[in-house]
């Protein structure tokens, strides 16, 4: 490998960087949806927040605004269905949640019943990042949901989902 492309060494190297799989969802006014984000990391502890990069095409980008609230949903290691369900990405006017099981009703977007655990957050801040932008929230709760571990994976490439 040491005689490789540096360009192709370097996206093998990037993609080595080990991300969770987790499940952004929010409600605003008419529209719930959700979308599947692997680059979260929590950025402080007091007080408590993360960090989330999403690309500014997506069309949930353009409904988190400072204020806004979203839930992440941490996925359990065996759940690929949602990785399959979220991957794809919706149109704000689509069902993102038909055939699934959910919880209503927090300040945020819908908790998954299958999920290991559940954060409710508060963009604070945003920030463009090169091609994605940079959304810093404030927990403001969470709770556990399941024993099982967190779902992580990395990319064979990082250049490119």
């Amino acid at each position: 490998m040491r005689n490789e492309d540096p360009e192709k060494q370097l996206a093998a190297a990037l993609g080595r960087i080990t991300s969770g799989l987790f499940v952004l969802t929010l409600k605003c006014d008419q529209i719930e949806t959700g979308m599947l984000a692997s680059w979260v990391q929590q950025c402080s502890f007091q007080p408590p927040r993360i960090s989330v990069a999403i690309n500014p095409d997506r069309p949930i980008a353009s409904l988190l605004q400072r204020q806004s609230l979203f839930t992440l949903n941490i996925l359990e290691s065996d759940q690929t269905d949602m990785i399959v369900h979220f991957g794809r990405g919706f149109p704000l006017e689509d069902d993102a949640f038909r055939q699934l099981e959910i919880e209503r009703g927090g300040p945020g977007g819908p908790v998954l019943s299958e999920a290991l655990a559940a954060l409710e957050c508060r963009v604070v801040d945003r920030f463009a990042a090169g091609d994605h932008d940079l959304f810093v929230a404030e927990v403001l709760a969470g709770r556990l949901l399941g024993d099982g571990q967190p779902m992580a994976h990395f990319r064979k490439n990082g250049f490119h989902y």
